[in-house]
């Protein structure tokens, strides 16, 4: 079973050498800290920021360096600073190459819900929608289960949605899957999680083809 550290880096695996990438907040601003040193990759934040690097260490913070979930963070050689105009622009115009959210829960069909529990105040769904809407690249970064074991992962959303058919991978910290037309298909398994854990734990359909391997982090 994974950490949140632990999803991040399976998830740095899946960024390309020239990709802009778009971090949601939560467990996606990990990502930042375990892409390889052998590749070239742009992290943008929708509060106007190109060129974010890992988070800073203790001590080293600069308040007025801030990502759109108001983490402080570092920023790399010939990083930008700008607008959130052009900020939006830049994803409505389809300019990242992918984009790491995290959410609270996903559907078999690549739904997302991940701005709003009923009952809870909160301040709107923010750049999720636009990004949602414009990304044909979207990964999924979030625990398979809630805190009371109920999954995560089900064959539809029950909380208000952030977008419909939009999700093309989820990585838990149990597995790794693949939204396909027939449902979440299983790729890899955490170290130390069985195949069975896995079904136990999905409410939507599951596809399971074969042997599947464990992470390779």
């Amino acid at each position: 079973m994974l950490d949140k550290n632990g999803i991040a880096k399976r998830i740095a695996k899946e960024v390309q050498d020239g990709y802009y990438v778009n971090l949601g907040i939560g467990i996606p601003t990990l990502v930042a800290n375990y892409v390889r040193d052998d590749i070239e990759v742009e992290f943008q934040s929708e509060n106007g920021v190109l060129g974010m690097g890992p988070f800073p260490f203790e001590g080293e913070e600069d308040a007025d360096i801030i990502n759109a979930g108001k983490q402080t963070i570092t920023t790399l050689p010939g990083a930008s600073f700008f607008d959130s105009a052009m900020s939006f622009s830049m994803i409505r115009g389809q300019h990242v190459d992918l984009t790491i959210l995290g959410a609270m829960e996903v559907s078999e069909e690549g739904d997302i819900a991940n701005w709003k529990i009923p009952g809870k105040m909160v301040k709107g769904m923010g750049g999720a929608m636009d990004l949602v809407a414009s990304a044909e690249n979207i990964i999924v970064a979030m625990m398979h289960t809630n805190r009371a074991g109920a999954s995560k992962l089900l064959k539809q959303c029950s909380l208000p949605l952030t977008g419909v058919a939009c999700v093309k991978k989820v990585v838990t910290d149990l597995a790794v899957m693949e939204i396909t037309p027939n449902g979440f298909k299983l790729l890899e398994r955490a170290p130390g999680v069985s195949v069975e854990d896995i079904k136990n734990a999905t409410e939507g359909t599951l596809i399971i083809e074969g042997n599947i391997p464990e992470m390779d982090l």
